[in-house]
């Protein structure tokens, strides 16, 4: 796909499609591709949205939400290093999010916003967690979708995210599917595997039996991931735990690795906000019973030699999200939960009518008026 570059602040090139325009932003740490409705930001009085993807994805997850935003909003939509057509540096796992998180930062700066609304999806919302975390002034309205746990993916046993573990086993990039990572690597666009990319996104990224007019593209974001070891998933090392192995240092299933990932910290950061959390009461990722969680995959017999419950449970991401998110409001911040029946992974590509109203809603309740400099 043809898009635009650009050289230096203010000399955007880029091509339109239908409102948005794809243009690179060169930041003092990565080029940083983007979906942008309104470059420069002089026809969006009320502010600018900020639109994170997750794993596996691209900004072009996005392409239909960009174009409904309130009037009066920029939106604008980054590839995430290792995704799209952002630079692919490489993913320093041990700094968890944070390489996402000083990308967003960066992108700001270059871009001169001081403050952003943002709609975060799936991993996503860790790098805006850890946005908020870092910068909180950086940070207004934040639409949490399907947002990953607080503690990371995988090897937590409660809602306090407790370590399994010691080394984390259970976490990490083995977890991953290799035949899943192999078929992104060869572009496969088929149906003949289970694991391939465009059958793992019809029963995992939204509910069985969504149809979607926009898939072919969708199936290209999924394809732009970058795979390896900085990328996705990600190294692994040997564990003698359960189920044998644990989370290496680079790469972003690493980085989601509770080792390194701890977003608990946004509960202190009350002044972000207001905080909607959307999800689907059918999303099979983000789940108390996901079926990417070797711990709830253990108890239903997919994967051999479970310790059982009392050892190795199901991580209750749901519940630790709400944990986390509880102790943000007794310290003064707001947030409010929306679950949406029949709905998976992805509410906005699901339901795009309820979500775009949702999102809207939120925005008119920034008090704060989030604004780009002037």
């Amino acid at each position: 796909m043809a898009h635009g570059g650009r050289s230096a602040v203010g000399e955007t090139k880029g091509f339109s499609m239908g409102e948005v325009i794809e243009h690179d932003v060169q930041t003092p740490r990565i080029r940083v591709h983007v979906r942008d409705t309104d470059p420069g930001g002089a026809a969006s009085p009320s502010g600018t949205v900020i639109l994170v993807h997750g794993n596996c994805s691209s900004s072009a997850f996005f392409h239909r939400l960009l174009g409904a935003l309130p009037e009066g909003w920029r939106g604008i939509a980054p590839d995430l290093r290792g995704y799209g057509d952002t630079e692919p540096l490489p993913i320093d796992a041990t700094r968890g999010m944070r390489d996402f998180a000083d990308d967003l930062a960066a992108l700001m700066d270059t871009l001169g916003l001081e403050r952003a609304a943002f709609v975060a999806h799936s991993a996503g919302a860790g790098a805006v967690m850890q946005l908020a975390i870092d910068h909180p002034e950086k940070v207004g309205a934040v639409l949490l979708e399907a947002p990953a746990s607080p503690f990371g993916f995988g090897g937590t046993a409660d809602a306090e995210g407790t370590p399994v573990w010691p080394d984390h086993a259970g976490s990490g990039g083995g977890t991953a599917n290799p035949d899943f990572a192999a078929a992104i690597a060869a572009g496969d666009r088929s149906t003949d595997a289970p694991h391939s990319p465009l059958n793992v996104f019809r029963s995992l990224y939204v509910a069985p039996g969504t149809q979607l007019e926009d898939e072919e593209l969708l199936l290209d974001s999924v394809l732009s991931t970058r795979i390896g070891d900085d990328h996705y998933p990600g190294g692994t090392e040997p564990s003698e735990n359960w189920p044998g192995a644990g989370p290496g240092t680079t790469g972003i299933n690493n980085a989601l690795s509770p080792r390194y990932y701890d977003m608990s910290d946004f509960a202190d950061v009350p002044e972000v906000g207001p905080v909607l959390w959307v999800r689907g009461d059918a999303d099979a990722i983000v789940s108390d019973t996901s079926l990417l969680d070797l711990g709830h995959l253990g108890s239903v017999g997919a994967i051999p030699g479970w310790p059982g419950a009392d050892v190795y449970p199901a991580q209750p991401m749901v519940s630790q999200m709400r944990t986390v998110l509880d102790r943000f409001a007794e310290a003064g911040g707001h947030y409010e939960e929306v679950v949406l029946e029949g709905i998976g992974h992805s509410p906005h590509l699901e339901d795009p009518q309820r979500f775009t109203a949702l999102l809207a809603e939120l925005l008119s309740r920034d008090v704060e008026g989030v604004r780009t400099a002037s």
